[in-house]
């Protein structure tokens, strides 16, 4: 990709401004495309921190960030306009002293991205320019997506299934023109390096040995994906040691590929669609357009609670079984892995993230936003709508959410899913000569075994922080006290 642009440096033509946000690739690129229509292509990235609604980014997306911006460069022969700072004045600027006509944009869906793009977009207008804004992030609009009596859905099943299937299918990506004129502005782009993404501790040397980053990436990998491990999804997703996820979230957040892009390569290369393990995958993509879907009918989704009567939740605050549970040292193996693996990979597998977030919620008494906050820190694919609504759905609060009583024993959960250590033993290496037997509860093991193990509970591997059926039945007995408010599905 990037072969055989054109690049146009005539000042006085007029040109189009495409505004990158999370889209950054150049295949199936509505906003892009159009620009490309009008003629000249003034490609530009903002990076505008004060327009997040003091939700900045954390460390692991702005790594993520830096080699995608990096990468979608490249791919414009290093002719991507970088700047920095408030996005309203930076686009006067660029408007004024360039000869621009026109600006194009892929749309946000979070509340603080439809707001300033509202304001942006009227500016624009007023001042007598073509703006147009294009879906380039989700398969269906979440404004059309209606029930009968036109509220929006709140339960998946339905919202996928009748909402989504039941109207119209997803368009075909869009292809890119082999040539276009492209504008680069030499007076005032910024390199990327002055952004300051990156750390100067290099902490993130792990992340980069494991990720490649970028939109050919993005689409080799989904490529892989069909043809290695889509066949036995709908199983093997649940075993964290298995290659049967197709690790695209983070490619999909940044917007590295589409999921239009997806959805189409798989109809093209899957013959049935209603094979279960296609149709399981297709709804995992259907979860990502319901959580978008939530926060735009719901915007408080990421601060407040889908269902009020958990606003009267009594949580705990225990800045002790919080700082255990951020480093991996609950004494619950299987949670550690996976605390372990978020910190050192910045992912973690479905399976486990849902293991680890019940036992904030349900057993150490937590609230569900400082889980969220951890998670939006450390995870690459730190996504506003999916974190929030996938938080708000293991504490029980969410919207089609999993009931309260639901409780997933981390060692029960280690045993079905890991039950020969493969993925716990390499993100806890301190149990990995104890038998399996006792790999996911190390304290019933004799000391003769512990001893000939190498582990010191306590010492080398903490003890449990909490009994997990005590801190079960106390989750119970306080979800009981809450008071019964019944909401229309």
């Amino acid at each position: 990709m990037g072969n055989g642009i054109n690049y146009n440096f005539t000042i006085k033509m007029t040109k189009s401004i495409v505004w990158f946000r999370n889209d950054l690739r150049i295949n199936d690129n509505p906003a892009l495309i159009e620009a490309i229509n009008h003629g000249i292509v003034f490609p530009i990235y903002i990076f505008d921190e004060n327009s997040h609604d003091n939700r900045k980014l954390g460390g692991a997306s702005k790594w993520w960030l830096h080699q995608s911006l990096q990468s979608l460069n490249k791919t414009l022969n290093n002719k991507l306009n970088i700047y920095i700072g408030d996005s309203k004045k930076i686009l006067q600027k660029l408007i004024s002293e360039n000869n621009v006509n026109a600006i194009f944009w892929n749309r946000n869906y979070e509340p603080y991205r439809i707001k300033q793009d509202s304001e942006i977009k009227k500016w624009l207008k007023e001042k007598n320019l073509i703006v147009k804004s294009f879906n380039g992030s989700l398969l269906w609009e979440p404004q059309k997506i209606l029930k009968s009596d036109q509220t929006p859905y709140k339960v998946f099943t339905p919202f996928y299934r009748k909402g989504c299937l039941g109207s119209e299918s997803p368009r075909q990506p869009l292809k890119i023109p082999k040539n276009f004129d492209i504008f680069y502005d030499q007076k005032n782009a910024v390199d990327i390096k002055e952004l300051k993404l990156l750390p100067k501790i290099n902490w993130y040397k792990e992340m980069a040995e494991i990720w490649q980053v970028g939109e050919n990436f993005a689409f080799e990998k989904l490529k892989n994906f069909v043809k290695d491990s889509l066949s036995n999804y709908k199983e093997g997703r649940n075993f964290p040691a298995l290659k049967n996820v197709s690790r695209l979230s983070a490619h999909l957040h940044f917007g590295e590929i589409s999921p239009h892009q997806i959805w189409h390569y798989i109809a093209e290369n899957c013959q049935n669609l209603n094979n279960p393990n296609i149709d399981c995958f297709l709804s995992e993509l259907g979860w990502r357009e319901f959580s978008y879907y939530l926060l735009f009918h719901f915007p408080d989704l990421p601060s407040k609670n889908f269902q009020p009567r958990f606003d009267a939740f009594t949580w705990q605050k225990n800045s002790k079984f919080l700082e255990a549970w951020q480093k991996g040292q609950t004494g619950y193996p299987i949670v550690d892995a996976g605390m372990r693996e978020l910190w050192q990979t910045g992912y973690m597998h479905n399976r486990v993230r849902m293991i680890v977030g019940s036992f904030l919620v349900k057993n150490l008494l937590i609230d569900w936003r400082e889980g969220e906050k951890w998670f939006w820190d450390c995870l690459i694919d730190a996504d506003l709508a999916s974190n929030s609504a996938s938080w708000q759905w293991v504490a029980g609060s969410g919207a089609d959410a999993a009931p309260y009583f639901r409780v997933f024993n981390p060692i029960l959960q280690g045993e079905k899913f890991d039950n020969i250590g493969e993925y716990t033993k390499l993100y806890v290496p301190e149990l990995k000569n104890i038998p399996d037997k006792f790999l996911f509860q190390p304290w019933k093991a004799p000391i003769d075994i512990l001893q000939s193990s190498g582990i010191k509970l306590g010492v080398n591997y903490p003890k449990p922080i909490v009994d997990i059926d005590e801190s079960r039945n106390l989750a119970l007995e306080t979800f009981k006290k809450l008071p019964k408010i019944h909401t229309k599905l």
